[in-house]
């Protein structure tokens, strides 16, 4: 069973058209018990369309690197891989390298379509910018980006030589968690970059608001569709959930099939108001 085509919609990151929905995998791998169960997940997901699919070394020490391997086997050739070195392995480019070349091997692939560093702190931005270049070039990653990068760290990156060739931010944004829009939203667009969207329904948490309800039983969806929808309305920014069951893929792609009206759009922005001054960059 695949999506239809007219269904899924698409936006640019780097040279490369990308779903605006991906699946994010944080803590999948991490039971046993739930692997041929996230493993299924995961490949219902990449039928209906959601082909981007996001990880990191971070993730269950790599655990969830190699789940992601066992759910692409024999599909490869459609999926747009996501991972992601710990900024303590970022330090030199022999450490970089060796990361790279550790998620390649859980990941049981040639290439990553996009690797990111996850977040500051401790990492030679320097040399992370001059490896991940060297690493495009070698053939081990395809493109490369940040994770959890503020207006003033994009500044700082884009001013050293070869930043330029910086093509996302993955951030966590959400209704609820709208600081990015101020000034980082705008900035990244300005620069050309994409912006990968974590934690897009806040965990669960937003789900119970009562304007969010009254939206949802307007369009005969759930709370998490409207949120998603919410999301992936915008220009150039990818939202990319965690399922864990069938049940919960299929629930994540009809968000595809809202379109959010102005009177929507005003009962979202009353509930949970747009920035209105310089918020610190959150992170989860």
């Amino acid at each position: 069973m695949r999506v239809d085509s007219a269904r899924m919609r698409f936006t640019k990151l780097g040279d490369a058209p990308v779903p605006v929905l991906g699946q994010g995998t944080w803590r999948l791998g991490d039971e046993a018990k739930l692997r041929r169960q996230e493993i299924a997940a995961l490949q219902l997901g990449i039928d209906l369309g959601l082909t981007l699919i996001d990880t990191a070394e971070l993730y269950g020490d790599g655990a969830s690197e190699e789940l992601v391997a066992e759910a692409i086997a024999g599909r490869r050739d459609r999926i747009f891989l996501v991972s992601k070195i710990l900024p303590g392995h970022a330090t030199s480019r022999r450490h970089i390298v060796a990361a790279c070349e550790g998620s390649l091997r859980r990941l049981r692939v040639e290439h990553i379509d996009l690797y990111l560093l996850h977040w500051r702190s401790g990492e030679n931005l320097p040399v992370v910018v001059e490896t991940f270049n060297e690493l495009v070039q070698s053939g081990k990653i395809r493109r490369w980006g940040v994770s959890n990068f503020d207006t003033d760290d994009l500044r700082e990156l884009e001013a050293l030589p070869g930043g330029s060739h910086v093509c996302s931010n993955q951030v966590l944004y959400n209704i609820s968690r709208r600081g990015i829009e101020f000034d980082l939203l705008s900035a990244a667009r300005k620069s050309g970059l994409n912006i990968m969207a974590y934690t897009p329904i806040e965990q669960g948490r937003i789900l119970g608001n009562r304007a969010l309800a009254q939206i949802a039983a307007r369009h005969g969806a759930t709370p998490a569709q409207v949120a998603l929808a919410w999301v992936i309305r915008q220009d150039g920014v990818v939202a990319i959930p965690r399922a864990r069951t069938a049940d919960h893929v299929r629930e994540n792609v009809g968000a595809l099939d809202i379109r959010l009206s102005a009177h929507d759009l005003e009962a979202i922005d009353h509930a949970f108001p747009p920035p209105k001054k310089k918020q610190p960059l959150e992170m989860i």
